[in-house]
């Protein structure tokens, strides 16, 4: 699938490594790998937003590349680095070298060894560029700060880095590149306008309930369409700290199905929802419910 002819054709990769995709995010990654253009994905967390970028790489037979973001993080972990450790001990044999020859250091020659390719340490990006093609998911961009937004806005528009020791690095073929963003904060508008947008969205019951049997065909029918009831009652729920994602109703029916259950009951519920709900208050809101979400 690294070059589709058709959004269909995007779909159909996808649900062949088990992602399922809706018209208007099946379009927006179309677009995003025949445009050859960054693709920025927004919504809230569990919605498949890094799945996506994995089921790419799956499906087109790429190697994933994932930066994780986070506060602080800044060029140097995205980037690259230099093996200081590598360089004094490469620094300290040419000292003992010269010492037991008798012959003076070049400070040129020296430095010019001390940065050369063996000592480089290539962090994400830069294995992107260099090892392209490649999918590049740059994960939860919104944990990042703007002076890492501006870095990266400047390398996507030119798919090269400049190494001052070594040059520029020019990405023969431009990486597929996947944005996720859960929106703790608004991202700028510069690399907006430089990406594709799509907002995804919790799946309605339909979907979720096909999500499930694709991804976990040893659950039953019954069983799914219970948990998903259930899941989509909790997001609809006021009150909640976290509403569960797909990734948590796919770990509560694998979870209820490693119990032996082919349907759900109010003891199984109650024992593993720890699966689906992730903070004490959400626990136990849920458990007091729990038999109204039954029954409804």
């Amino acid at each position: 699938m690294r070059n589709p002819t058709s959004a269909a054709e995007v779909a159909e990769g996808l649900a062949a490594v088990g992602y399922l995709a809706d018209q208007g995010l099946a379009t927006i990654t179309y677009l995003a790998l025949s445009m050859q253009r960054p693709l920025l994905l927004e919504g809230e967390p569990g919605t498949g937003k890094t799945a996506l970028a994995e089921a790419i790489a799956e499906t087109s037979g790429l190697p994933l590349i994932r930066l994780q973001c986070y506060e602080g993080i800044d060029a140097t972990q995205a980037l690259y680095d230099w093996d200081f450790t590598r360089q004094i001990l490469h620094l300290r044999t040419l000292e003992a070298s010269t010492h037991s020859s008798h012959v003076e250091l070049d400070t040129d020659e020296v430095e010019h060894s001390l940065f050369d390719e063996r000592f480089l340490l290539a962090r994400p990006i830069l294995r992107a560029l260099r090892e392209s093609p490649a999918v590049l998911l740059v994960d939860e961009i919104d944990r990042a700060d703007d002076e890492f937004e501006a870095f990266l806005l400047e390398v996507l528009s030119t798919n090269q880095v400049t190494i001052p020791e070594l040059g520029t690095i020019t990405a023969s073929t431009p990486p597929i590149v996947v944005l996720t963003s859960n929106r703790t904060r608004e991202l700028h508008d510069a690399l907006k306008r430089r990406c594709l947008y799509h907002w995804i969205d919790h799946p309605g019951f339909a979907r979720e309930v096909e999500i499930v049997r694709t991804r976990l065909p040893h659950v039953s029918a019954t069983l799914a369409e219970q948990v998903v009831t259930l899941v989509q009652n909790m997001r609809a729920a006021e009150g909640m700290i976290k509403p569960p994602g797909v990734a948590e109703t796919l770990d509560w029916a694998g979870a209820l199905h490693q119990l032996g259950r082919a349907e759900l009951d109010l003891e199984s519920a109650a024992a593993t929802i720890g699966a689906v709900c992730k903070y004490r208050e959400d626990t136990e809101r849920v458990r007091v419910a729990l038999d109204r979400l039954l029954a409804s």
